[in-house]
């Protein structure tokens, strides 16, 4: 018989779920919770009886079981849970009279619209998305590779020896493992790009919320699908959508080749110091003199 039900079933369990643009293998996800009633608790009461045609064995005692105490109205009362002592509150001291809370001025947003109408989140998604699909064309190229490698050793096993079978599984087990290995960190390194493409965006959009409601004297900013109605001059979702655009219309995100965490610990990762320390070192525009004005002709 083939040696080869392990890799059969190692093989079978990298089996790839894709949704969307995103595709993770099932080695990555958690495996779901099997089905059951390993909850449920069967009273003795409820076991079936032994069959009457089951064999007896010799008769034993059964044990003597403790007479229970007479239930009186003073036992019955003590189940009630006693009502134990507390100790004295401390008396609180008056507060004094604070300023009162300013009046409530209220916008709302649409966070999922500002992010769809981002410039720059539109590029992360185009780029972020085209690694995620690239990575999914890979692992079911390769995964079509180890069906057919398991094929053929399954077609060549009856005119090979015991050592030359055991040796091929190796060699295919070794492919799968190394292959999982490789997937797994390429889809961290697209999960990390992705957070620290979208980690921009979030604090200039959190920058640019407080701006933009301060503007409109807005002291209190409400999501539009926590709202269940609004007038639309209290949306602000396009006009943080257009600032966002015009202060931030694209994103750092590390090249597909490169790993974010030691980027990041290189300490080349570009960041919002950076870019204000090249602004600040940026050389100040030079202004052309105005031109003379033409001397008076002499008369």
């Amino acid at each position: 018989m083939l040696r080869s039900r392990g890799v059969s079933a190692l093989v079978a369990a990298v089996v790839l779920s894709c949704a969307g643009t995103s595709c993770v293998p099932a080695w990555a996800q958690g495996a779901a919770p099997a089905g059951g009633n390993a909850g449920w608790f069967v009273p003795k009461t409820a076991q079936p009886a032994p069959a009457a045609s089951a064999p007896r064995g010799p008769a034993r005692t059964a044990p003597v079981s403790m007479p229970a105490a007479p239930a009186d109205g003073d036992e019955t009362q003590s189940q009630t849970p006693p009502v134990l002592p507390l100790p004295p509150v401390p008396p609180s001291p008056d507060i004094p009279r604070g300023v009162a809370p300013p009046v409530p001025v209220i916008g709302v947003i649409s966070v999922p619209d500002v992010m769809r109408l981002s410039t720059a989140a539109q590029q992360a998604e185009r780029v972020l998305g085209g690694r995620r699909d690239e990575l999914a064309r890979d692992a079911q190229k390769e995964q079509a590779g180890w069906r057919d490698e398991q094929q053929k050793l399954q077609a060549q096993a009856k005119n090979m020896a015991s050592d030359q079978i055991q040796q091929r599984e190796r060699h295919l087990q070794e492919r799968v493992i190394s292959a999982q290995r490789d997937f797994r960190n390429r889809n961290r390194i697209v999960q990390e790009a992705a957070q620290v493409s979208l980690g921009q965006i979030e604090r200039e959009l959190v920058q640019i919320i407080r701006q933009v409601a301060s503007s409109r004297g807005m002291n209190l900013v409400l999501h539009r699908e926590q709202v269940a109605l609004s007038q639309d001059g209290l949306d602000i979702t396009q006009q943080v959508a257009d600032q966002l655009n015009k202060v931030l219309p694209t994103v750092f995100i590390p090249a597909a080749n490169v790993d974010p965490e030691v980027l990041a610990k290189s300490g080349t990762m570009p960041t919002t110091a950076d870019v204000e320390r090249q602004q600040q070192e940026a050389p100040a525009p030079v202004v052309a003199p105005a031109a003379a004005a033409p001397a008076a002709a002499h008369h």
